[in-house]
């Protein structure tokens, strides 16, 4: 096996394992798929408890595809798009840095996937075995297309964030003291 091949295996091995996580994470772990719907709900996403499923089902399923090598640019369109909608709703306005829950990590893993979607999954992968050769500039569109374009279908029909009210409410004197020093 040549080296860029293991590379390639490495990759879809970790980025595919961080997705599966991710998504069990959502439905299984902390607050299971009640927290993580009341989190979306929270975000502005609405329904919640759809949008948690649906996180659920792509980012398990997307892991799965790129974690086996098989119709690779999905995967990576299934890595692109949530981390997309992440981006967006909840990462942006902290700024870059991960540890202020910024975006870094979100955008890591989408350029790995779109970088993932040009190489495409190596031989050690069920693409090669089953001859499907899927990568380079039809992969790279497959990928960006449809996760960024679900991206935004999803945030235009279904994202509605409170906005906060820049009106203050009238304050009331402070009540002052009848007594006398």
């Amino acid at each position: 096996m040549a080296w860029s091949d293991s590379g390639l295996l490495l990759i879809r091995l970790v980025l595919g394992g961080t997705l599966i996580m991710h998504g069990w994470n959502h439905w299984r772990g902390g607050g299971k798929i009640a927290g993580t719907a009341r989190w979306f709900d929270g975000l502005g996403l609405r329904p919640g408890l759809m949008h948690a499923w649906s996180s659920v089902v792509t980012e398990l399923g997307a892991g799965t595809l790129l974690v086996l090598g098989l119709v690779t640019p999905l995967g990576c369109a299934g890595a692109i798009g949530p981390m997309a909608v992440a981006g967006v709703v909840a990462h942006r306005r902290n700024g870059f840095f991960v540890f202020r829950d910024g975006y870094e990590y979100v955008l890591m893993i989408s350029v790995v996937a779109v970088a993932l979607a040009a190489l495409g999954p190596g031989r050690v992968s069920l693409d090669h075995a089953a001859g499907i050769r899927f990568a380079g500039t039809a992969g790279v569109l497959t990928a960006l297309i449809a996760g960024l374009g679900g991206a935004a279908l999803l945030l235009a029909a279904s994202w509605r964030p409170s906005v906060p009210s820049t009106a203050q409410p009238a304050t009331q004197p402070a009540a002052q003291s009848t007594e006398s020093a």
